[in-house]
């Protein structure tokens, strides 16, 4: 099967990323999925939730929002319900990655801002959020704040779905609105998985076979985004002598 832009279903679209996009913010990019676009900063509070205080601990947590005309017509600028749910699965995928202890009493804010939107934003989010807070990470690392860098692992995300009877990975807002089913695998640079999350369409059934194929299929797929990763950051990782 080839699909509406050309791609193979198991083909991730062109990833392009521009790095300290945001003047002010301690680490930013703009990263491009396709057609889809996010902006993504991290920005350093030194300070912690009240749950986090005198344990020796930090926090990351994310925010994310989409511009009225991101998509095809306006949408409201509140955030909805949904905006609540991405952004709790692009914390729990940085927290995931990171050793909270080594953070010191500080938080890590990861805004993401959907600017054009044509699906997979939350994996765009989840890549452009991980990139952004690995530079703010290493700019305190090179200031001597950390001995030991906080980061363990790369993570990514990808977008898994049956449209038509088809498996593929990284749905375009078209295919996700036809999709039977679609699912986000999240995992490290060592396969290991962090989550996986969605569900099927209109009342249907997935089976462990098919579910247990998506995921494959995501993980396979995130080898090319770990590729443009090491990319964009080679120059810190090179420094830190990062195990992935």
């Amino acid at each position: 099967m080839v699909r509406g832009d050309g791609r193979k279903p198991d083909e991730i679209r062109k990833i392009s990323v521009e790095i300290n996009y945001i003047k002010w913010a301690e680490g930013s990019c703009l990263i491009s999925l396709g057609d889809t676009r996010v902006i993504c900063t991290a920005s350093i509070l030194n300070s912690v939730p009240p749950f986090a205080r005198e344990k020796g601990m930090g926090w990351i947590f994310a925010e994310y929002s989409m511009l009225p005309r991101s998509v095809d017509t306006r949408t409201s600028r509140t955030q909805s319900g949904r905006s609540y749910e991405l952004q709790r699965i692009i914390g729990r995928a940085l927290r995931s990655v990171c050793d909270l202890t080594l953070l010191g009493e500080r938080t890590v804010a990861i805004d993401c801002d959907v600017i054009q939107a044509d699906g997979s934003t939350r994996c765009a989010s989840i890549i452009g959020g991980y990139i952004s807070l690995f530079i703010a990470l290493y700019k305190l690392w090179e200031d001597g704040i950390f001995v030991k860098f906080p980061i363990r692992r790369m993570v990514s995300a990808v977008s898994c779905g049956i449209v038509k009877g088809e498996k593929m990975v990284d749905l375009t807002y078209a295919e996700d609105s036809e999709a039977e089913c679609d699912i986000t695998v999240v995992s490290t640079g060592r396969g290991e998985i962090i989550e996986v999350q969605g569900g099927v369409e209109n009342g249907g059934f997935m089976t462990r076979e098919v579910f247990d194929e998506l995921v494959d299929m995501g993980i396979r797929a995130s080898r090319y985004v770990f590729s443009v990763e090491k990319e964009v950051l080679s120059q810190f990782l090179k420094e830190l002598k990062f195990p992935d």
